[in-house]
């Protein structure tokens, strides 16, 4: 209740209403929407028949829930990430430098409801699959982890690239990184976990020891901190790059 009536937070909330809406002005972009109904369509009914069909990939289970959660936060990672470059090469950037709004407050602003909006998809997602059962507590904390790849992935690119070219070399460069830790599903037990250097990889064992009715406190935890640390480090870089 006293969020409701909070003035600043009001204007934040109108801000991030009207940025969401903003971010979809290139026809471009609006096309990306469609990726998450693909992505429904393959884990509900693409993959339960080749899991019935061929045994070999029963181990690989969470693999599968482990690349449809991790690709629910591509769309907005990379509609964020262009939106806010092209803000930068029109020089848009500067006008939001000088607004009665603090550079955090645009920040959280701008990723709020992208933020939200890709926890639902991911909540929906695992409450709809039938490739593994996942409890409701664990579902809502691996939704909210993995929903952090979006501001971290954008704000860290934005941080790095000048224009929509290098945005795209970056990018490339960034997917890459966001599903080493895939690997560490393929190594030997004592190995999996020097993949822990990748903030993503908490994230893919969290919904493995889900997928398999383990806690997943503690690595929820770690990726948490791990995320909140990267996401402090890149929101102030950014900040001092994106509004000159």
């Amino acid at each position: 209740m006293f969020i409701n009536k909070t003035p600043e937070m009001k204007k934040l909330l109108k801000l991030a209403f009207t940025d969401f809406k903003l971010i979809f002005r290139d026809p471009s972009l609006r096309s990306f929407l469609v990726l998450p109904v693909i992505l429904f369509v393959l884990i509900i009914w693409g993959v339960p028949p080749l899991i019935e069909k061929y045994d070999f990939l029963f181990p690989y289970l969470s693999l599968f829930l482990v690349v449809g959660v991790i690709e629910n936060t591509q769309m907005f990672c990379f509609i964020n990430t262009m939106v806010l470059i092209d803000e930068k090469e029109s020089d848009v950037a500067k006008v939001y430098g000088v607004v009665p709004l603090s550079k955090m407050e645009y920040v959280f602003s701008r990723f709020l409801l992208p933020y939200l909006f890709t926890v639902v998809l991911n909540l929906i997602l695992l409450f709809v699959q039938t490739i593994c059962d996942i409890s409701t507590a664990s579902a809502l904390l691996i939704s909210f982890l993995a929903a952090l790849v979006v501001p971290v992935y954008a704000l860290a690119i934005n941080s790095l690239v000048q224009n929509r070219m290098q945005g795209m070399v970056y990018v490339k460069a960034f997917n890459m990184l966001v599903l080493i830790p895939l690997a560490a599903f393929f190594v030997p037990e004592k190995f999996v976990h020097w993949f822990g250097v990748f903030p993503t990889h908490w994230v893919f064992q969290a919904i493995d020891r889900a997928t398999q009715n383990l806690s997943i406190g503690v690595f929820a935890a770690i990726g948490f901190v791990f995320f909140l640390a990267l996401l402090w480090l890149v929101s102030r870089i950014f900040v001092r790059k994106h509004f000159v």
